[in-house]
């Protein structure tokens, strides 16, 4: 299943729109992470997967994929966490996905 949800940045003084995206499908089980993204927020599939299994929620064994969009924006710290985490709770049909 696909769920995509909306969060925001701060690059200066501007707010820039920030999707996290979530699909979760059949395959190998793994958990990817794409976008342009620096070494703290890869670490946020660590991170999620484990608050995730401490409020008793397991993600299943599948192919799991996230991407942060737009790609032409690097992300960093962990700032985006919680809005993976909503993604793949929206992506198991956990939580109702709000429009963007």
């Amino acid at each position: 299943m696909y769920s995509t949800i909306c969060t925001a940045v701060l690059c200066g003084i501007h707010a820039t729109e920030v999707r996290a995206e979530a699909d979760i499908s059949t395959g190998m089980p793994g958990f990817e992470m794409l976008g342009n993204l620096s070494q703290e927020v890869r670490e946020a599939r660590e991170r999620v997967r484990t608050a995730l299994h401490s409020c008793g929620i397991e993600l299943p064994p599948r192919k799991i994929t996230v991407n942060l969009s737009p790609a032409n924006l690097k992300k960093y710290g962990t700032g985006f966490d919680l809005s993976i985490a909503v993604s793949l709770l929206a992506g198991c049909g956990l939580v109702e996905e709000s429009l963007c």
